[in-house]
């Protein structure tokens, strides 16, 4: 009767113990929310919690139009261990002819939280991601590096891409920038959440690299942008890129509805009207009607400035004039780029065509006057064509004088894409918010090249050596698929003084910013640029005289 007792309460015990064991490991991933509680994944040093939706499915009747805020109360618990879903779009990215990917459906963030015993809550970074406006998603920009130093707490968020984010017809009744709007419901969502996931909302810091930097000063030229992050970064993007705001909107809309089937639409309700009926797959395949060739122009679907009257309106004004107003975010901004950031989009120039067996470079001898204003976006910006055609020409003068564009001046070609579609941009931008606003504005320069980058795959070659191009900074931040996992000391090093950076740009009770042994200089009441220059070797602040630009700028 003894053992009988003893084998009871031996098994009730292990059943207690069973129960706890399995109730542990559950608590830290139960979230609860307004909309219900939600279950997220252990991944080993960190949890995750993926597909969250903060905006209703922008689907129907809410295509074309300013998201709508998730409502849903979920009876069961929702399941957050799927990886996000990409916004439809037309990769660049996706070999072959059909480079159509993802769903409408897509409006979703995803949190991710270091195991961190010496934590009980967290700073937070908010990744908008890059992709011209037209493709890429929050799976490009990889959790790992960030989750590995166990300091900031990451969420991503995905936002409508391409014409089903960008399409406007310039007036009220087709306004635009729906993926804009997006991105700004998403950060309400994150600054009212976070903390049920052990975030800290006072402690947002807002970030972007390419496409996702210009959305992050886009979304500071609002003023209400100060109410949902402390801070922000734009890393190789900003809102005067001449790709980001473009002119001629209007009329790529009306095409878009032409060649999806809609006609000679008489007015933009009509237009949005019938763009709603059609497929989102035919609406976003017709972007290769768009392209002059390859995947050029890279942006022809973007941010627009908006119609005054247009419903709830991202921006009325352009955002230089925004800027001069002084009505925008007073927050704490930097904004970056790399030496050879134009390698992205001149290196497709060096891949050798099947068809004729030579570089594209080749062919901008004899067609330059009708690429160039798509290559560097000034086609919509001017009134004639003789205008168009003198700035190309005086654009190759000032590059290459008379030399032919070929393999040999390629680095010249390279340095043009660079100086007009980022660098140049970075010292307006820097000048003018340190004439208008208050709160401290920083840059820096990155210049260590990656062995592999944009630039190779792009041209799909090896023999080339491209300098530091686009990525080649934000990579060490962020894993990407196409960047080898088995990074140099020196860049091992690198990439943890910039999760550093933003750990300590998150927290900085006085604003300021710090990058390894360097702190930055604030540019706001400096007559001179200040500029921090990283390299392998470390970093060094800099003076540069605000006027070194192009000429032609």
């Amino acid at each position: 009767m003894y053992l009988v007792r003893w084998l009871i309460c031996l098994i009730q015990l292990w059943i207690q113990l069973g129960a706890a064991a399995s109730v542990t490991p559950i608590a830290p991933l139960l979230v609860k929310i307004p909309n219900g509680k939600l279950l997220g994944r252990d991944n080993g040093h960190y949890y995750s919690f993926e597909s969250i939706p903060y905006a209703e499915p922008p689907t129907g009747e809410l295509r074309f139009e300013a998201p709508r805020p998730y409502k849903q109360q979920w009876t069961d618990t929702f399941n957050a261990t799927q990886e996000p879903a990409l916004c439809m779009q037309w990769n660049q990215f996706i070999n072959g002819d059909n480079k159509l990917i993802g769903v409408e459906d897509c409006l979703t963030v995803s949190v991710y939280k270091p195991k961190n015993s010496s934590r009980n809550t967290f700073p937070v970074v908010a990744n908008i991601h890059g992709g011209a406006f037209m493709f890429g998603g929050p799976r490009q920009y990889g959790h790992e590096n960030i989750m590995r130093e166990g300091n900031v707490m990451l969420v991503t968020i995905g936002y409508r891409l391409g014409p089903l984010g960008f399409a406007s017809s310039g007036d009220a009744d087709l306004s635009g920038n729906f993926g804009l709007k997006d991105q700004r419901l998403a950060l309400l969502w994150i600054k009212q959440n976070i903390a049920s996931f052990g975030g800290e909302p006072e402690n947002i810091l807002v970030i972007g690299h390419s496409a996702g930097g210009a959305s992050v000063h886009l979304q500071m030229l609002r003023e209400d942008f100060s109410q949902v992050a402390k801070a922000a970064i734009s890393f190789s993007g900003n809102a005067l890129d001449p790709w980001v705001v473009q002119q001629g909107g209007r009329g790529r809309a009306f095409e878009l509805g032409r060649i999806v089937g809609c006609g000679q639409a008489r007015d933009s309700v009509t237009l949005k009207k019938c763009l709603k009926s059609k497929p989102a797959s035919e609406i976003v395949s017709a972007v290769r009607s768009f392209l002059v060739f390859s995947y050029v122009p890279f942006t022809p679907f973007g941010p627009v400035v908006e119609s005054p009257d247009a419903p709830e309106a991202f921006i009325t004004q352009h955002p230089i004039d925004i800027i001069k107003s002084g009505k925008f975010a007073q927050v704490p901004w930097a904004v970056t780029y790399t030496s050879e950031d134009g390698g992205y989009n001149a290196a497709l120039l060096l891949d050798k065509q099947a068809s004729t067996g030579r570089e594209l470079i080749v062919d901008l001898n004899d067609r330059w006057f009708d690429w160039a204003p798509y290559l560097f976006f000034y086609r919509d910006s001017m009134t004639t064509i003789k205008d168009i055609d003198d700035y190309s020409r005086k654009l190759r003068q000032e590059y290459l004088g008379d030399r032919r564009f070929s393999v040999e001046s390629y680095w010249d070609v390279q340095r043009m894409f660079t100086d007009l579609l980022f660098k140049n941009s970075v010292q307006t931008a820097v000048d003018l918010h340190r004439k208008y606003g208050k709160s401290p504005v920083y840059a820096y320069v990155y210049d260590n090249p990656a062995d592999l980058g944009v630039g190779q795959i792009l041209s799909r070659r090896s023999d080339v050596h491209f300098g530091t191009v686009h990525g080649d900074d934000v990579f060490l931040i962020f894993n990407v698929p196409f960047v080898q996992v088995n990074r140099r000391p020196d860049e091992q090093i690198i990439s943890r003084n910039f999760i550093k950076m933003l750990e300590y740009f998150a927290l900085s009770p006085n604003d300021s910013m710090s990058y390894g042994d360097c702190v930055f200089h604030n540019n706001v009441g400096s007559k001179q640029m200040q500029l921090l220059s990283i390299t392998r070797d470390g970093c060094e602040n800099k003076q540069l005289d605000y006027s070194i630009k192009s000429s032609l700028i």
